[in-house]
């Protein structure tokens, strides 16, 4: 669980202290809502739709297509193994979700019918995937392989072939792209950030995350160039410059992060223990300004840059034997998703 002594602590400084009463205060952030969705299977990295207000979850053998005002589900996207998340292509009407099972593929579907248009073969463990509207590039990791996969969404669906991988040295995550053809990623069992020039295909940098450990979460703040890293041994959110790899601040956090997120000025890390930590910037130094409480599993998230709004995935789960190290398991027909606003 986070420190929430220094949590505390913090608190209580602001109150005794005039000159930070401009900080975010305690209870700007909080649960507005939980959206009850059920249907079967986990639940993986979720993406936001902001213009036309759709939430994309993958759900291992299938990817639900949820209307983030109503929670209605609007559409069920199948044939996946283990479905772990998607990207959107507005421009060419199409989505993508990176499917980690057997050798690995990355689904095509329609964005208005959801209907599946063909199948891209990649490598195992098809894991982390964005797109760079920039680039005009979907990138993809492959975590068994330790690759980055890139290709353009208007690729043929059935026939086509993704650009030659990228060798990372390691087991990659979470990515992030910062539109002139750096991409940074998350080496996990390397403790290192791996940064990726697009146009030689080669890593032209390693730079560790320490004092944060197993980094997961993966952000990137384009205005000020800033990383925001999700780690989870030791349990840090580690802000980095993206230009320098110099570590500026590293932030207490829950265990078992697995997503973090930029929006409105401030930095998230969901964890899977129930907490959601916000980060803040005040006269440049890094503040640990609230953790808000979540249910237990609520690990990734996906933040909408119009609404302001954040919502995470999750469920209630069975009880475990005591000792036992395993994930738990949800309960048939309990997933949820909880809305997380000002």
């Amino acid at each position: 669980m986070c420190n929430f002594q220094l949590v505390r602590a913090f608190s209580g400084a602001l109150l005794l202290s005039a000159s930070l009463v401009s900080a975010p205060a305690q209870s700007d952030w909080q649960v507005k809502r939980t959206m009850y969705v059920g249907g079967d299977g986990g639940m993986d990295y979720i993406t936001v739709d902001s213009p036309a207000h759709r939430l994309f979850v993958p759900r291992g053998t299938h990817t639900m297509v949820v209307d983030e005002n109503s929670g209605k589900v609007l559409g069920d996207i199948p044939g996946q193994k283990v479905a772990h998340g998607v990207a959107i292509v507005p421009s060419v009407g199409r989505g993508f979700i990176t499917d980690g099972g057997g050798n690995g593929s990355i689904v095509v579907f329609d964005l208005k019918t959801y209907a599946v248009l063909g199948t891209l073969l990649t490598w195992p463990d098809s894991d982390g995937i964005i797109y760079d509207a920039v680039l005009n590039r979907v990138l993809a990791v492959s975590g068994d392989k330790g690759l980055l996969m890139t290709f353009k969404p208007d690729i043929d669906p059935k026939n086509g072939k993704i650009d030659p991988p990228i060798p990372l040295g390691g087991s990659p995550e979470f990515l992030a792209s910062d539109g002139t053809g750096r991409v940074y990623v998350n080496i996990e069992d390397k403790d290192l950030v791996a940064v990726v020039d697009l146009n030689s295909g080669k890593v032209i940098a390693r730079w560790p995350v320490a004092p944060g450990g197993h980094p997961v979460g993966m952000a990137l703040d384009r205005k000020t160039r800033r990383l925001f890293v999700g780690c989870r041994n030791p349990q840090k959110m580690v802000v980095m410059s993206a230009d320098t790899g110099k570590v500026l601040d590293a932030l207490p956090i829950g265990a078992g992060v697995d997503a973090t997120a930029v929006d409105a000025g401030h930095a998230f890390a969901s964890c899977r223990d129930g907490s959601l930590t916000v980060v803040s910037e005040e006269a440049g130094k890094y503040e640990v300004t609230q953790v808000v409480k979540t249910p237990i599993g609520a690990k990734t998230m996906g933040a909408d840059p119009a609404t302001h709004k954040i919502y995470l995935p999750t469920a209630n789960f069975e009880a475990q034997p005591a000792g036992s190290t395993g994930r738990p398991k949800p309960k048939p027909g309990s997933f949820m998703i909880v809305e997380v606003a000002k």
